[in-house]
């Protein structure tokens, strides 16, 4: 099977001479940061991105696609609803076709329990008015082309949607360039320059850019970029194993998730597979310094998690320091590629294919897998650093990212902008892991 690190890129850098000044340096060309990049771009504002590897290179293509509001964290909910909004106004004005859809999204209930979990849920989609619905055993059943009643029902939003991820973000990031944005591949940022506390330029390994104001949006770096600088974030990254078959039998437009397989149609008319809370996570010395904090997650998010060490324990997401002068992690590995878990894919494909008779037959083609950003509470990090004026961050989306990336973009052009953010984010600061009293632990029944 052709691993992901052939997966082809479609976005074609403009002239890469290295700017000596902006207004604002974004740190990262994955969805947030392309994204937050769009929208000051579009608002006029001077904005180059600094991406160490490839546009899209890492987890913002390896995603499963969903675009959804279901199933959310309610505080999320208010960014993944503009998120959607965001997504079907920028999509038909998009240079190429995404794939985006608005399908659906649909939970299955197999036992009881789940389908009171969906129930509760239901709670928050009335307080935001949501199309979300339970449907009874028989209207699952005929969504699904069954007639067997194995699922105690399930939960519907129509309004939900998809898209293509290894399209999305690199025809997002040439509208930006578009507008005026400056995207520059294969450039890392090694560190920041400051004057009296506040952020005056970033260190790249081809020479200072000067800037009033850096949003880091790093993903799975993030931590230990923030780490060389001082800061502590408690993030981590876990290994998520994706595949997609070859073409196979409609069974609805809608995303569906279950406990042992989670199905999305794609453009090419296959299927994206994959399972939900199934993750490795790997050693490293970070674990040590943030392991009580993600306990709650460690036991009750992530069901299947297998732990081990192993040689990400001493490679670029470890823990270690670097000046401005010295090679950075981020270019000594310019695109986290993780090798996919063979043997849980295969469980995937053959549950697939028992939730699913139509994909009975379905045959894997690609198989991959990438690093997801994981906060202890399993929602973002946005907004900006305590304690470094001019400094912003938009990480730790927990495998949330691409759903509400379009939002969450726009809300940090309007921060950068000096603007109050249009959505209220303050569940989402920095800070709230020094407060005293503070609980992490995620609200959301199925992290998909």
């Amino acid at each position: 099977m052709e691993p992901a690190r052939r997966m082809s890129n479609t976005y074609k850098p403009a002239n890469d001479i290295l700017p000596k000044e902006t207004e604002v340096v974004v740190i990262g060309g994955g969805i947030a940061g392309i994204f937050a990049a769009y929208y000051l771009a579009k608002a006029g504002v001077p904005v180059v991105v600094c991406e160490k590897g490839r546009i899209a290179g890492e987890q913002s293509s390896r995603n499963w696609g969903w675009i959804r509001k279901q199933g959310r964290d309610p505080r999320e909910l208010p960014l993944a609803i503009e998120s959607l909004r965001r997504w079907a106004d920028i999509a038909p004005t998009l240079p190429d076709d995404i794939g985006f859809h608005v399908g659906g999204v649909t939970y299955l209930a197999e036992t009881d329990a789940d389908l009171a979990e969906h129930e509760a849920w239901l709670e928050h989609a009335k307080q935001h008015q949501l199309d979300t619905r339970l449907l009874s055993s028989a209207e699952t059943d005929a969504m699904l082309g069954q007639d067997k009643r194995r699922f105690k029902g399930a939960m519907f939003t129509p309004s939900d949607a998809r898209a293509e991820p290894g399209k999305a973000i690199p025809a997002v990031a040439r509208a930006a360039r578009a507008e005026g944005a400056r995207i520059l591949e294969r450039l890392a940022v090694r560190t920041l320059e400051t004057e009296g506390g506040r952020v005056t330029g970033v260190v790249t390994e081809r020479g200072t850019i000067r800037c009033r104001a850096v949003l880091l949006a790093g993903g799975a770096w993030s931590r230990a970029f923030l780490e060389n600088i001082g800061l502590s974030l408690p993030q981590l990254a876990v290994k998520a194993s994706v595949q997609r078959t070859a073409p196979a039998p409609l069974i609805t437009e809608s995303a569906v998730g279950g406990h042992k397989a989670a199905i999305r149609r794609r453009q090419d008319g296959g299927y994206t597979l994959a399972r939900s809370s199934a993750a490795t996570f790997d050693i490293i010395p970070a674990a040590f310094t943030h392991f009580l904090a993600f306990l709650p997650i460690l036991r009750e998010q992530w069901r299947i998690m297998t732990l081990r060490f192993g040689r990400p324990f001493f490679d670029a997401l470890g823990q270690r320091r670097w000046g401005a002068d010295q090679m950075s992690p981020f270019e000594q590995m310019r695109v986290l590629d993780p090798e996919p878990d063979t043997r849980l894919l295969d469980d995937v494909l053959a549950s697939a294919g028992d939730l699913f008779p139509q994909l009975r037959d379905a045959r894997a083609v690609e198989r991959w897998a990438g690093m997801i950003d994981v906060t202890p509470d399993e929602i973002p990090v946005m907004g900006p650093v305590p304690g470094r004026e001019g400094l912003f961050v938009s990480t730790g989306y927990s495998g949330h990212g691409f759903g509400i990336g379009a939002g969450a973009g726009l809300v940090m052009a309007e921060m950068l902008r000096g603007h109050e953010p249009s959505i209220d984010i303050s569940a989402f600061r920095m800070e709230r892991f020094k407060e005293k009293g503070g609980v992490w632990r995620p609200k959301a029944p199925l992290p998909v």
